[in-house]
């Protein structure tokens, strides 16, 4: 993964392509400040963590440009995420998202909202990084709620 970024980031460069080497950029300095915090090397699911920070940082700013009435923030905020998208594994569909969160309820048999962490703990591994952890939790809670 971390390959890739750096290989992008030439192409980048050579391309003269403004906004894919300020992303790829932005990404390669926060992977070297969290190698430098941990003391290691990043694997492939680490450097996914971080890009999925990167991506739920700009969806709250867009969240907030949107407030300010700051389309052209927006815009260049969406950019970013559709190339950070790029490096994420494919997504999961809602149906199969659905699927491994029916087989934790039937798993743990939750009785209350109170068991939301059990739940949310055994299908975070499966769903890391393929899916909007934000909108799971929405789906679990709802769950819960209704029983």
């Amino acid at each position: 993964m971390k390959n890739r970024i750096l290989e992008d980031l030439k192409l980048a460069m050579k391309a003269q392509d403004k906004e894919k080497l300020s992303v790829v950029r932005m990404v390669k300095g926060a992977i070297q400040m969290e190698e430098l915090n941990k003391k290691h090397e990043l694997n492939d699911d680490e450097v996914i963590a971080i890009i999925s920070k990167q991506i739920k940082s700009r969806k709250e700013a867009i969240v907030e440009f949107e407030k300010a009435n700051r389309n052209d923030l927006v815009e260049q905020n969406q950019k970013e995420i559709e190339i950070l998208n790029t490096y994420m594994p494919e997504q999961l569909s809602d149906d199969e998202i659905n699927k491994i969160i029916d087989e934790a309820f039937t798993k743990i048999n939750p009785t209350s909202e109170r068991d939301m962490g059990k739940i949310i703990g055994s299908i975070s591994p499966l769903l890391k990084g393929k899916a909007d952890m934000g909108s799971v939790s929405k789906i679990v809670k709802e769950r819960l709620s209704s029983l």
